[in-house]
């Protein structure tokens, strides 16, 4: 699984005209998942992404956590972050995972990330022509790949 994480100050997503979540401080996390991902994964990026110490504290620096804070989280799932560039310049999806493996996996996620954090996260549709937008905070924005943990 590889994720890009976005602090926030507001996001939201918006399906065929129609704001489907929103949020306001937290994190904006981008997911994609690929045929070899698994419950392994899952568990160690929730566990990442909600003790990420992103958050400025009384000082100005980044010490506390979207838990810390009580932010909120918004997951849209995003097939495009497994995009290979090697050759050419139209980008090959091989690596993204085919539905049947992936919609299973981003439902897991979005329900492990929510008893996490221990509240909803807000979801986009998955296969949704989905429009986001955010106002990221810093800007802060950090990219994880469960393959690369060490």
């Amino acid at each position: 699984m590889r994720v890009v994480i976005q602090r926030t100050a507001h996001a939201s997503v918006t399906i065929q005209g129609h704001c489907k979540s929103a949020i306001k401080k937290g994190l904006l996390v981008l997911v994609g998942i690929e045929e070899a991902d698994e419950k392994e994964d899952i568990e160690w990026l929730c566990k990442k992404i909600v003790n990420l110490r992103i958050f400025d504290d009384e000082n100005g620096v980044m010490n506390r956590s979207v838990l810390d804070i009580d932010g909120e989280i918004l997951v849209i799932s995003q097939f495009t972050l497994h995009a290979s560039t090697k050759k050419g310049n139209r980008p090959s999806y091989i690596k993204a995972a085919k539905p049947d493996v992936s919609i299973p996996l981003y439902e897991q996620f979005c329900s492990e990330l929510s008893c996490s954090l221990g509240k909803e996260v807000g979801t986009g549709t998955f296969g949704a022509d989905m429009k986001v937008e955010l106002l990221n905070d810093g800007p802060v924005t950090i990219w994880m790949d469960t393959k690369n943990k060490e």
